[in-house]
């Protein structure tokens, strides 16, 4: 490794529900205008492109950034489901910090259709075939996949842990009462428990509302990584950098176990903070401030503990003593989360990044957390990848 990589500027567009944004190209291109913005770079500065989306056809990067500019950079798009705008962060950090290039653009964006998630080819094998398999043997429910996946993992740690649906429910009135204050957040209405348990539900097995899953949503988000000399040359930002991040895979106990817990990724998502901490040489309780993967209020839960906020089967404790919001030990999602900011797959990470840049800053206004110096994003995708990213503040 030669060197650090530096964040040096971070742009995203409001997140919207499907059909009433800008189509993805032009979303992606102002992500990117106000990332450079940020950094006080032209176009002409990047090097190479790493650009993460998960529906839409080859080359959709390339159609997105010749918008931006057309200056024969590398431009390699990437698609690993819901950690997509992680994965090109994580690629664009090893360019830097390995000396290839000193420059580099890592976007993500999604254009997505209402409706909950679905495969669109049926002619060849499917990537979630054995995780399907075995949702349907241990959590065969009357609902959608995701609904089942995640229904039935927050079910298993009900009955593991005797705890209630409530839970689940004060991780989203809490995502609310943060995302009250994020200007970019497409759900601003501050919701109690009760409001949270009395929606519709989704999934009734496992005691699910609609208010405890986050929206299809579209938007675009972008992060420009620098070198420390390519930085100080231009007398860059160097505030934030990236003290350590890891990607992990799935295992077999993802499926041997016969655990919905396992199969949605909580054992990848523990192997990822641990290898950050061992980079970092801390532990989680000298993180001030967290951006984790809440496509769903129960997984919010689990990744508490995955990532090793508070011990297994401690979660309820966490979250009633409020030690996951401001006052408390530490914040988790301040954005508002995937449930309240919105989930556009491709772009989620960088936003996430985007928002923990800004906290270490000191820009993030009403939801600032007070002298934040570390924070750990969380973003993972099934079938499967997870990446933890641990961002420090330069003293």
């Amino acid at each position: 490794m030669q060197g650090k990589a530096f964040v040096a500027g971070v742009g995203t567009v409001p997140f919207g529900k499907p059909g009433a944004t800008d189509p993805y190209d032009v979303m992606a291109a102002a992500a990117t205008r106000k990332a450079l913005e940020n950094a006080g770079l032209s176009y002409q500065a990047v090097q190479q492109a790493i650009v993460g989306y998960v529906y839409g056809d080859s080359t959709s990067g390339q159609r997105a950034l010749y918008g931006v500019g057309m200056t024969g950079i590398p431009i390699v798009n990437v698609n690993n489901n819901c950690s997509t705008g992680s994965t090109a962060l994580f690629l664009a950090r090893q360019l830097v910090e390995s000396g290839a290039v000193d420059c580099v653009l890592a976007l993500g964006f999604e254009q997505m259709q209402p409706g909950a998630l679905t495969e669109h080819w049926r002619d060849r094998p499917s990537p979630f075939a054995r995780f399907d398999t075995l949702c349907d043997e241990i959590a065969p429910y009357p609902v959608p996949l995701a609904l089942r996946y995640f229904g039935g993992a927050g079910k298993e740690y009900m009955e593991r842990y005797q705890v209630g649906a409530n839970v689940f429910a004060r991780v989203r009135a809490k995502a609310s009462r943060h995302a009250a204050h994020n200007p970019t957040a497409l759900l601003r209405k501050v919701v109690s428990e009760e409001e949270v348990m009395a929606a519709p539900l989704i999934c009734a097995e496992a005691g699910m509302t609609r208010l405890m899953a986050c929206p299809p949503t579209c938007g675009a988000a972008a992060a420009i990584l620098v070198s420390q000399g390519f930085a100080e040359t231009r007398n860059l930002d160097r505030r934030v950098f990236i003290a350590a991040q890891a990607m992990t895979t799935d295992r077999p106990g993802t499926f041997d176990k016969r655990s919905m817990i396992a199969l949605v990724g909580a054992d990848m998502s523990r192997e990822a903070a641990d290898l950050v901490y061992q980079q970092a040489g801390i532990g989680p309780g000298d993180l001030d401030v967290v951006e984790l993967h809440d496509c769903f209020a129960q997984n919010e839960v689990l990744s508490y503990e995955a990532l090793r906020l508070c011990p297994e089967g401690g979660a309820e404790k966490f979250v009633a003593d409020g030690d996951n919001t401001y006052g408390g030990r530490l914040v988790v999602n301040p954005s508002g989360g995937l449930l309240c900011k919105g989930h556009p797959l491709g772009a989620t990470g960088l936003a996430q990044c985007a928002e923990l840049v800004e906290q270490l800053r000191g820009e993030a206004g009403e939801r600032q957390v007070a002298n934040a110096r570390l924070a750990l994003q969380h973003n993972l995708g099934l079938g499967g990848a997870c990446v933890v990213t641990l961002y420090q503040r330069a003293d």
